[in-house]
C-alpha cells in the first residue's frame, strides 16, 4: 500500500447523502484507487450490522469501488482473531458507520484489532467515521449528554475514544440535535482541546499537517476554550447551570478550513 500523504482523516456529522449527489461518499471514494485498494466497513459500532454493511457496501460498488470487505465485531473474542485481523491489514481505507461509539472502543480497545488499527493509521491508511463512527476518532470522546438543552455543570458521559486525532472532542448530528450546549460543558471540562461540532451530511477532511477543510450541506463549529477566563465546572450540583467565560466560537461552511495547530480559520 502506497503512503498517503494528505486527507489521512475524514470525520462526518452522520446523515451524509447517500440517494442523491453523494457529494462527502464520492469524496471519500476520490481518496482510492478503485480497481486495486480496499475499502474496508467497520460496522462495530452498529446492533444492525449486516444491514448497514450491506447498506454501503451497495453504494461504495456502485460508485466503482472494485474491492470491498466488511468488518462486524460482535464480542472482544472477535477482535483477537486472526481473520478479522487479515481483513483491514492491507486496507487503504477503513470506512467506521454509526452506532453507539462506546461499542467500538469497549469492544476492540486493547486488542489486536485495536493495535493494527493503529499501525495502518501510521502507515497512511486513511480512516472514515460518520456518527458514532465520527465521534471514537478522538482521544476523548462523548458518550451521552442532553441534548437541545441549556448546559448544565457536570451532565456529560466522556470516555476514552480511538485516539487517531489528538486535542479535539468531536460530536455530531450538531445543528440537527442541538448539541452546543453539551460539547461548551466538554471544553469547559477540557479546556485544553477544540471542540468540533459537525452537522448532518457535513464533513471534515483532517490532513496529516493539521489542516481542516470543511465539505457537505451544513456547517462545522470550532469551540476554542484555550482563553476561557472563568467556569463553574465541578462535581458539586451538577444540574446547575455552567457558566463559562471568554470562549472563542467559529462557524465554518463547505470550503472554509481550519488549522489544528495554530486554531485559525481561513478560506482559500
Amino acid at each position: 500500500m502506497e503512503e498517503k500523504l494528505e486527507g489521512n482523516l475524514i470525520i462526518i456529522g452522520g446523515a451524509e447523502d447517500k440517494k442523491g449527489d453523494k457529494s462527502i461518499l464520492k469524496e471519500i471514494c476520490s481518496k482510492l484507487n478503485k480497481e486495486k485498494d480496499i475499502l474496508v466497513i467497520a460496522t462495530i459500532a452498529s446492533e444492525i450490522p449486516e444491514e448497514l454493511g450491506n447498506e454501503y457496501n451497495n453504494i461504495f460498488r456502485n460508485l466503482g469501488i472494485k474491492n470491498i470487505r466488511i468488518l462486524n465485531i460482535e464480542n472482544r473474542k472477535n477482535a483477537y482473531d486472526n481473520d478479522n485481523i487479515e481483513k483491514i491489514k492491507d486496507a487503504s481505507l477503513v470506512f467506521f458507520t454509526g452506532g453507539d461509539q462506546l461499542r467500538i472502543t469497549s469492544l476492540i480497545g486493547g486488542t489486536p484489532l485495536y493495535l493494527k488499527i493503529h499501525e495502518l493509521y501510521k502507515n497512511g491508511c486513511i480512516f472514515v467515521g460518520t456518527s458514532a463512527g465520527a465521534s471514537v476518532m478522538s482521544e476523548t470522546m462523548i458518550v451521552t449528554g442532553p441534548d437541545d438543552e441549556s448546559p448544565k455543570k457536570c451532565t456529560l458521559k466522556m470516555a476514552p475514544g480511538l485516539g487517531l486525532i489528538k486535542g479535539v472532542i468531536i460530536d455530531q448530528h450538531f445543528a440537527q440535535r442541538g448539541r452546543i450546549g453539551r460539547l461548551l460543558v466538554g471544553i469547559a471540562e477540557n479546556p485544553e482541546s477544540l471542540g468540533i461540532g459537525i452537522d448532518e451530511d457535513t464533513a471534515i477532511v483532517v490532513k496529516n499537517d493539521g489542516e481542516v477543510n470543511v465539505i457537505g450541506s451544513g456547517a462545522v463549529y470550532i469551540i476554542d476554550g484555550s482563553h476561557i477566563s472563568s467556569s463553574n465546572v465541578s462535581e458539586q450540583h451538577p444540574e446547575e447551570i455552567l457558566s463559562i467565560f471568554d470562549v472563542k466560537l467559529h462557524v465554518l461552511k463547505n470550503g472554509n478550513k481550519f488549522n489544528i495547530l495554530n486554531k485559525l480559520p481561513y478560506s482559500d
